[in-house]
């Protein structure tokens, strides 16, 4: 009994030892099949090109999404500023009908001034309102900003939102234009960063377009800097407006309505005036004595005006006239001459009986015959008191016609660097054709 006892005793510790013995290697087996090198070689994972794949993929979405998101906001900005507009006009218009005027400003204050009125806004709108009172009709013109996005209104029109580089200019029923936008500069060529181009010159500080052309790699923007274009024709630049500006569908070379309207305009504005009032003195003519005798580019100080010209007030070389709604243009007279759309065929040229040559001549002269020219070319189709009669002692420039002549020849305004008292708003030259072109001409477009 004692010894099969023993052997059973000896057979158990052997069997718990063998099953010690596998318990041992199978958790060994396990430490094994754990280790970080054992892991490493047989677990999957993502490869180097999977990874980059979804990163890719992970920035393609974002950036969709961010683009999504800013066109979303600019949508939401934009309806708002024009919401704003709708009813600032709405309520300046009730005011004018209670009050047989606009009112002189805005405020918003306990207190208000006399004759004022409190317009609101939504979050982030800022308002710049422009009164025109002495006129018939009255008329205002109201600008809402939100950051970089500007949308302007005034009292015959809806919310307008202009290019970049593009001021508003409000309509005028006598020349039958609506509000429109136009450069707030001489056309320039950019240099491939949205400002204007002074790698070449034509040695008059005007950039050579007959050279290097206006293209669709070469667009046209509207800055301070840069030489204004010049070299170019009549027909270029008609097909270099419509075709060749930034984001600008509608975009095409001023019209002889638009630019007269831009002249009523200023001339009707009594701070254009160095006197004071519409007509009292002379109105600004820009740069045109030849000093220096170059084009001069312009600068972003709407209220550095004799800028490059070595003048100062009170000369007649300041560059900028002011619109009625605020705005302001630079280098409508003087500087390089503007194509307009204009055209007068052959033998219909303005001038004096038997004339066989070219001359200057004062809008205000008697014996002037109007013949082919259009009588919204002449100062007293504005309308103004007394602008029949104004002459280039107003500022205001000359004609340069031959009643002789029997060619098509397109319209220039303004005036050069070289003209001096010829310079002004109303000059117009009447001696090349439609496919001339000169180093002293240049454009500006609107839309």
């Amino acid at each position: 009994m004692t010894t099969n006892k023993t052997i059973n005793y000896e057979k158990s510790n052997l069997s718990l030892s063998l099953s010690l013995k596998k318990l041992k290697y199978h958790f060994n087996s396990r430490n094994v099949s754990r280790s970080p090198y054992r892991e490493l070689s047989t677990q999957t994972g993502f490869t180097i090109v999977e990874l980059l794949v979804v990163i890719v993929v992970i920035g393609i979405l974002a950036a969709i999404t961010i683009v999504s998101y800013t066109g979303i906001s600019q949508k939401a900005v934009a309806s708002s500023l024009q919401s704003d507009l709708t009813n600032a006009s709405q309520q300046l218009k009730l005011y004018q009908v209670d009050n047989d005027a606009f009112p002189v400003g805005l405020d918003c204050s306990a207190s208000p001034a006399l004759n004022t009125i409190c317009l609101k806004s939504s979050p982030g709108t800022t308002y710049a309102y422009f009164p025109v009172n002495n006129t018939n009709p009255k008329t205002f013109s109201l600008s809402a900003s939100n950051g970089t996005t500007i949308y302007r209104i005034s009292s015959s029109s809806t919310p307008t939102n202009c290019p970049d580089g593009f001021i508003a200019v409000p309509g005028s029923a006598t020349y039958g234009t609506s509000d429109f936008c136009v450069m707030k500069y001489n056309a320039k060529a950019d240099n491939g960063s949205g400002v204007g181009d002074t790698s070449q010159t034509t040695g008059s500080n005007t950039w050579p377009a007959n050279t290097y052309p206006i293209s669709a790699s070469r667009k046209l923007v509207s800055t301070a800097a840069g030489y204004p274009v010049a070299n170019i024709s009549q027909t270029t630049a008609i097909t270099a407006a419509s075709s060749y500006v930034n984001n600008c569908t509608g975009c095409h070379l001023i019209t002889e309505a638009e630019f007269l309207t831009i002249v009523q305009n200023v001339l009707n504005n009594p701070v254009n005036w160095s006197g004071g009032a519409v007509g009292s003195g002379f109105i600004y003519s820009g740069h045109n004595d030849n000093v220096p005798a170059t084009a001069l580019e312009a600068s972003t100080d709407d209220s550095n005006g004799y800028y490059g010209t070595g003048n100062v007030s009170p000369s007649n070389q300041k560059r900028t006239l002011t619109l009625s709604n605020g705005e302001v243009i630079w280098d409508l007279a003087g500087n390089v001459y503007e194509w307009t759309t204009g055209t007068i065929a052959a033998g219909q040229q303005p001038g004096l009986t038997g004339e066989v040559a070219f001359a200057w001549k004062q809008w205000n002269n008697g014996l002037l015959l109007q013949n082919g020219l259009p009588a919204s070319a002449m100062p007293g189709y504005t309308g103004i008191s007394g602008a029949s009669g104004w002459s280039s002692t107003q500022g205001i420039g000359q004609l340069y016609s031959n009643y002789g002549d029997a060619s098509t020849r397109g319209f220039l305004r303004g005036g050069n660097w070289t003209d001096g008292s010829n310079a002004g708003v109303l000059n117009l030259f009447l001696t090349y054709a439609p496919s001339s072109a000169n180093t002293r001409f240049g454009f500006r477009v609107s839309r």
